[in-house]
């Protein structure tokens, strides 16, 4: 299988790495469809982008048609066995890049995948990232009922098809969950093994591999951001918190709140009662913690779920902080006021 090269950091590419699991679903999803849009969701960071260019890959070379969007990079891509409606495709993204019409790109696809259908007998996959992203919040289930469409109501018989679909661990993926238009699956951030297996790919100097871990929990893009700032654990917080605006956050929320969020801190799933549930809510919004992740079984998940708890990389049972560095920020934020 080809692997795709991934910029990690600026003047530093590696190959993908790891999620073999995560590829062996892909392999699954190609053998017989997917009877939903898989729509995926985890952590900010934690590999959906590298997975989803990975799985187009898979797909192709196990002869899908494969149309892949990611419009936040401004990539709309058609690998596609009849060259008439890939170039129709391409001259109307370079159109709609040219006006900045990224929203319409990402439902142009729709029609484009219904000419192809009546076209040919095929197999289709759609890949998509951050497609939310550049349509609004009160469109998203409606993108995704588009999606189902194709699948349920085609122009015509299809061999196979294949929609997976990346979006953010915050309201979006909630609007998306209000109905039943898709099957959602979870990702976490890599297992250490895997995260290992990345790690040795960075030239040295670097920290020690056990130091790395406790500061990332697994999380490709907080490593990135590691490297790139020459390991300066501090500075990396504070981009985050400047990033997150914590410091107006924690300034903003009364004293009793903000006791709540210290013990959250010690354990996010001392959230999960009554008093705690609006400062959860804030919390799930501003992409630091998430709360779908009570169910650990392995089928549910893309490639492996975390571990059952474990508080020094802030993971609780029912809840948990993207990384330990998103819990230090909101830690050293705490502290300031």
């Amino acid at each position: 299988m080809k692997r795709v090269e991934l910029e990690l950091a600026p003047g530093l590419r590696i190959e993908f790495t790891d999620r073999e699991r995560a590829l062996q679903q892909v392999k699954e999803f190609a053998e017989r469809g997917t009877r939903f849009p898989v729509v995926i969701f985890g952590p900010e960071g934690c590999g959906k982008s590298a997975f989803l260019r990975q799985a187009a890959v898979v797909l192709r070379e196990l002869g899908y048609e494969v149309f892949y969007l990611h419009p936040l990079e401004r990539r709309f891509e058609a690998e596609l066995s009849l060259p008439d409606i890939r170039r129709e495709f391409l001259q109307f993204v370079e159109r709609a890049l040219s006006e900045n019409a990224l929203g319409r790109l990402a439902w142009i696809v729709i029609d484009f995948i219904r000419k192809l259908q009546r076209t040919r007998r095929s197999k289709i996959a759609v890949v998509g990232d951050d497609v939310f992203q550049v349509i609004s919040l009160n469109t998203a289930a409606a993108y995704v009922k588009a999606l189902l469409n194709l699948i349920e109501y085609p122009d015509s018989s299809y061999e196979n098809i294949v929609v997976l679909v990346a979006t953010s661990e915050g309201v979006s993926r909630r609007e998306i969950g209000r109905h039943l238009w898709a099957r959602l699956m979870p990702m976490w951030n890599m297992s250490k093994r895997g995260f290992q297996e990345l790690y040795e790919k960075i030239p040295s100097p670097k920290p020690p591999f056990e130091e790395v871990w406790r500061w990332t929990g697994g999380n490709p893009r907080v490593l990135a951001q590691l490297y790139g700032a020459g390991w300066d654990f501090d500075r990396v917080v504070s981009q985050i918190s400047v990033d997150k605006d914590l410091e107006g956050f924690v300034g903003s929320l009364g004293s009793g709140v903000r006791e709540l969020l210290w013990r959250a801190v010690e354990d996010p799933d001392s959230l999960l009662s009554p008093e705690g549930a609006p400062l959860l809510e804030k919390l799930v919004e501003k992409n630091l913690l998430i709360t779908s992740i009570s169910h650990r079984d392995p089928p549910l998940w893309i490639d492996q779920p975390p571990p059952e708890r474990d508080l020094e990389l802030g993971i609780g049972k029912k809840a948990t902080w993207h990384t330990p560095i998103h819990r230090e920020a909101v830690r050293r934020a705490l502290r300031g006021a």
